[in-house]
């Protein structure tokens, strides 16, 4: 199978216009990197980057480690690429989830060139969000204990506050347009998938730390008992191959609706019948709704911290700590909100009335359903099921790294990388990647990466 694999990547070379694509891909990936590694003019990263080195367990175990995580450690050295691609994801989901409820963006989407119009709004609105975000984290800069609980440095060298919030403020928003732009161009002139990749790349680079801290497990430093034994590394990597397969079978899992067309007569030409299949993806919603709720649920410990804080009411800490990132109310909360999420974006993202009346138009019907509203409410029984099992999954997901690091006690970081959201983004990722490459393969008549059948990636 790895001879296979191997023999698979040296054909992909021998294709010049594949090869051509690659080379290109990786270059835009390299210069995603140095986005995250150049930091922000007027800031000490370096500083910031020592003091998080010395206590990196007390900061990844946090909302701010996780969002760090997708900004590929940008934001722990003050880099231009703190923000990282997250406000034009945000801001591609907010248009469409606008789309399915404002007539209007939903009849310009069905119009020609509308679509290039809603992804032009798309980037003004990433324009919008970056310019709000970067303020906040300038501001946040300039008080980095709050930030970062411990930290008492410096942050800030320039002497005038308000050329610093000006000048950081621009320089992270060109630094996630910049990052918006090479992901477009990895999709056009690459292997495809450019936001995703540059979403990867930055998870990949979390590799080596969270490898030296499984590795920190079981062979401490001098002087230090270890905690860990072997059965516990057997039990780690079972756990990391039954999560990897899981989330590999679950991401390409599909429903398969058949669906039989009935013979027809458009004028003098007389189409045959036939039967199909319908697909429906189990997670038809994808990481969505993971991100969506740990989105919001980044607000609230914050706000009730600060006004117990402020305040002086205890009430608002005891609040605080029952949603305190990895508490057990935090993962009831986030289980509940991917639950809620996961069916949002299939009622907006799924029409089952539109399917059914171009079966209807079509000739097609699904056998044992009457065409028509039975077919939209048979559809609408079918995925509201399968939404459910979709979602159970994301949420046993978004939960895995909290529970191996309570239960198991293993380091957050290396809990995040080996389980979680992040193994899902790139498992997709990969898999989209290669049945991109396959695609290329196949019609120049190279064998694919499997031997039977080609890779479905994400439906």
């Amino acid at each position: 199978m790895l001879g296979s694999i191997v023999k698979t990547f040296k054909n992909c070379f021998k294709i010049p216009e594949l090869r051509s694509r690659i080379i290109f891909t990786l270059g835009l990936l390299g210069i995603c990197r140095l986005i995250s590694l150049i930091p922000v003019p007027g800031l000490d990263g370096a500083l910031l980057s020592e003091f998080l080195a010395e206590t990196a367990e007390q900061n990844n175990n946090s909302l701010l480690g996780m969002y760090s995580l997708f900004t590929g450690g940008a934001l722990e050295r003050c880099a231009i690429g703190s923000l990282g691609i997250m406000p034009y994801i945000s801001a591609t989901i907010i248009i469409q989830l606008m789309t399915a409820v404002m007539p209007g963006l939903s009849k310009l989407a069905r119009e020609e060139g509308g679509r290039a119009k809603i992804i032009q709004y798309g980037r003004y609105l990433t324009v919008i969000l970056c310019l709000g975000q970067g303020f906040v984290m300038a501001l946040g800069w300039e008080k980095p204990g709050v930030l970062f609980p411990g930290f008492t440095g410096d942050l800030v060298l320039s002497d005038s506050m308000i050329w610093y919030r000006i000048q950081t403020v621009l320089v992270l928003t060109s630094g996630t347009l910049l990052l918006m732009w090479l992901g477009e161009q990895i999709t056009e002139r690459g292997i495809g998938n450019g936001i995703s990749l540059v979403i990867t790349i930055g998870i990949l680079a979390r590799l080596p730390d969270a490898v030296t801290q499984v590795y920190r497990m079981f062979v401490p430093p001098e002087g230090v008992e270890a905690q860990f034994n072997l059965l516990h590394l057997v039990a780690l990597l079972l756990i990391f191959a039954a999560v990897t397969a899981i989330v590999i079978s679950v991401t390409q899992a599909q429903r398969k609706i058949p669906v039989q067309y009935a013979q027809r007569a458009v004028g003098r030409k007389v189409y045959s019948g036939g039967s199909s299949f319908m697909p429906l993806r189990v997670n038809y919603a994808g990481v969505m709704p993971i991100i969506f709720a740990q989105a919001i649920l980044m607000f609230p410990d914050k706000l009730f911290a600060t006004l117990g804080r402020t305040t002086g009411i205890k009430f608002f800490d005891e609040i605080s700590a029952l949603i305190a990132y990895g508490s057990g109310g935090y993962m009831l909360l986030e289980g509940l909100m991917i639950l809620f999420f996961s069916y949002f974006w299939v009622a907006t993202q799924f029409n089952e009335i539109q399917i059914a009346d171009d079966l209807k138009k079509y000739g097609g019907y699904i056998p044992g359903v009457r065409p028509g509203n039975a077919t939209s409410d048979f559809l609408h029984r079918t995925m509201s099921r399968i939404t459910f099992a979709g979602a159970m999954f994301l949420t046993g997901v978004a939960i895995i790294p909290l529970l191996m690091h309570r239960a198991m006690d293993v380091p957050f970081a290396a809990a995040t990388f080996f389980g979680g959201t992040s193994l899902l983004i790139t498992v997709g990722v990969v898999l989209d990647t290669m049945r991109q490459m396959e695609s290329h393969l196949l019609t120049r008549h190279y064998d694919g990466f499997l031997k039977k059948g080609k890779i479905k990636g994400r439906f």
